[in-house]
């Protein structure tokens, strides 16, 4: 594939997060006030593409992050060990009491008419706890490595993770990776300490210096102050106004090759519509559309990040890295959990085109 993508073609590492490892409870289609039990997935919005990766797409990778020193920290440790993720930890000691801590994040799966609900308890968060200083940037990239990865979750944990995503962004930038991003505007988090207005002067710094963008409309509205359509009257399926929005956005940030979003009609908690879009040097490429009946929902948008970044990272079309971030986000779907139970087969058959029937 020919792109004005410049990625290195060797590195110790494919790819490194820099984010937040949190563990979410999971009591399946019971609402929380009702559970008497519940799954425990080890997620993070940024560490999910690099855990997908390695698990899935068999890239090297890793994780940079913070980790806490006690049980809820050995059980974290361990499922990114599982998933072949290299990690880098900055370690904090717990003080028995109150923390520091492992967020923890609450999401049951809703059914039909019911929706998910998600809602979380990251206090005292050891993550949101680093800053710039706190990693030794210059031994992580002395290897090479070719991909550089955060998000807007982390970036929204606190006044300080924000500048160690631009510390970071700036060190990969000297050792010639590639810089991603994935908005994930979260009001929620951006509510306890500045809003929506620190928001957009945090991620347009930051963004100043990407080449590859996640996010949909109410990413670059909310999150980089674009303006936009009203969405509560456009059709989730609808392309036609991300793609206008492409171009304000470019303009502003002309460091960007590539942006992409996945494209989700929500018809009941278990029946979704779903696609995906990218822009790439001035190109858009639209993924099939398919009808999903969905297990659980978390997960499926890092999905899609992990299948397109692959798809970019191994040098396919840029048609096909659409498809198989595609394929897999709507995998994903069919899993408990936030990070890839697929094989690589299984997503280069249903980015394809193959059917459900079984296979033998």
């Amino acid at each position: 594939m020919k792109s004005s993508l410049k990625i290195p073609v060797k590195g110790e590492l494919d790819f490194i997060s820099l984010g937040a490892l949190v563990h979410r409870l999971d009591p399946g289609v019971i609402p929380f006030r009702k559970a008497t039990e519940c799954h425990i997935h080890v997620s993070g919005g940024e560490y999910n593409v690099a855990a997908n990766l390695a698990d899935c797409f068999g890239l090297r990778t890793g994780i940079v992050t913070a980790m806490v020193d006690y049980p809820v920290g050995e059980l974290i440790a361990d499922r990114v060990r599982s998933m072949g993720v290299k990690p880098y930890y900055t370690h904090y000691t717990h003080n028995g009491v109150n923390g520091p801590n492992m967020a923890m994040v609450y999401s049951d799966r809703g059914q039909g008419v019911r929706p998910p609900v998600v809602f979380y308890n990251r206090s005292n968060e050891a993550a949101s706890l680093l800053k710039p200083g706190d990693i030794d940037w210059e031994g992580i990239f002395t290897g090479g490595v070719r991909w550089f990865h955060s998000g807007g979750i982390f970036a929204a944990l606190s006044a300080t993770t924000g500048e160690l995503i631009i510390e970071g962004i700036q060190a990969a930038k000297a050792s010639g990776s590639v810089i991603s991003f994935d908005l994930n505007y979260r009001p929620k988090l951006w509510n306890l300490w500045g809003g929506g207005e620190v928001a957009v002067q945090v991620l347009g710094r930051i963004v100043e210096n990407v080449d590859v963008l996640v996010g949909n409309e109410e990413d670059l509205q909310s999150g980089l102050g674009v303006p936009g359509p009203d969405l509560a009257n456009n059709s989730s399926l609808d392309t036609s106004a991300f793609i206008k929005m492409i171009d304000a956005v470019v303009t502003r940030y002309p460091h960007i090759k590539a942006v992409a979003t996945t494209l989700r009609e929500v018809h009941s908690a278990n029946r979704h519509t779903w696609g995906a879009v990218a822009w790439l040097d001035g190109q858009v490429y639209h993924s099939p559309i398919c009808e999903l009946d969905v297990f659980d929902r978390v997960g499926g948008g890092d999905g899609f990040a992990s299948g397109f970044f692959y798809g970019l990272l191994t040098g396919e079309e840029p048609q096909q890295a659409v498809n198989l971030g595609w394929a897999h986000g709507a995998l994903m779907t069919t899993f408990p959990g936030d990070t890839t139970m697929a094989t690589l087969d299984q997503v280069r058959a249903f980015a394809q085109g193959c059917s459900s029937r079984i296979q033998r």
